[in-house]
């Protein structure tokens, strides 16, 4: 187990997102990171590795999210993050705000039990974790439409990502998208498929941190539902986005 140093980087910077972690939430964070580097050698869960830098660019990253989510869905609403990964950015909302309910959709099994793993480990009640494809899930009545916010952070461009996810999201809902600093033309291209899918972009955030290349969070209100469709079969929006 490495030896890493209190997340001073981290507590600060939260604080300045206007999060206050407390001791116990600090130390989630310093179990996650074990997690991480012990299941990393076996399941390819990230190649960034180095406790500074997990806290910048994967805990403090998704915890930008908070930026434009609603305080009472913060309170208590319910969020899906579409392809977690090693749990970014679903797992460290959750552990900054217990009272929401989270699911972390994974289509790769390995890591899915890693993020079964994680969920024990940091005691993490609230969340569920499901293995399968977006796009099939999403056709599922007990996860269509139900969700208040949908994550997703680092999967394809804007226009297979509306597809994918703003099914999931109820009306009124939100999709939050973690997304680098030039997007324009993603953007324009995105435009005819969000509106098909029962979006309507609601702003784009510029998000600046210390440690932190510049990024944009992309939000998307749920207007109208999504046709019964879309999303597409496996790999459809990817390969030919809306």
């Amino acid at each position: 187990m490495p030896e890493i140093d209190f997340p001073d980087i981290l507590e600060r910077e939260a604080g300045n997102l206007g999060i206050n972690l407390s001791l116990a939430q600090l130390e989630q964070f310093q179990r996650y990171y074990y997690e991480l580097n012990e299941w990393n050698s076996r399941v390819n869960l990230t190649s960034v590795t180095e406790w500074k830098d997990v806290q910048t660019r994967h805990y403090l990253d998704s915890l930008t999210a908070a930026l434009v989510i609603p305080e009472e869905i913060l309170g208590s609403g319910r969020f899906v993050d579409i392809g977690s990964g090693g749990g970014f950015p679903g797992a460290p909302l959750l552990i900054a705000f217990p009272g929401m309910k989270g699911t972390l959709i994974e289509a790769t099994g390995k890591k899915t039990v890693f993020l079964q793993s994680l969920k024990d480990s940091l005691e993490l009640e609230g969340l569920e974790i499901l293995n399968g494809r977006a796009e099939t899930l999403a056709h599922d009545p007990a996860l269509r439409e139900r969700f208040d916010v949908v994550l997703a952070r680092s999967i394809s461009g804007m226009a297979a990502l509306a597809e994918m996810t703003l099914p999931f999201c109820r009306i009124g809902g939100l999709l939050v998208a973690h997304k680098g600093q030039d997007i324009e033309e993603e953007m324009a291209t995105a435009a005819n498929a969000i509106s098909v899918i029962g979006g309507e972009v609601k702003e784009v955030r510029s998000v600046s941190l210390e440690g932190l290349s510049p990024r944009s969070l992309v939000v998307v209100e749920k207007i109208s539902m999504t046709p019964e469709r879309y999303p597409r079969r496996p790999g459809m929006p990817s390969k030919n986005p809306l």
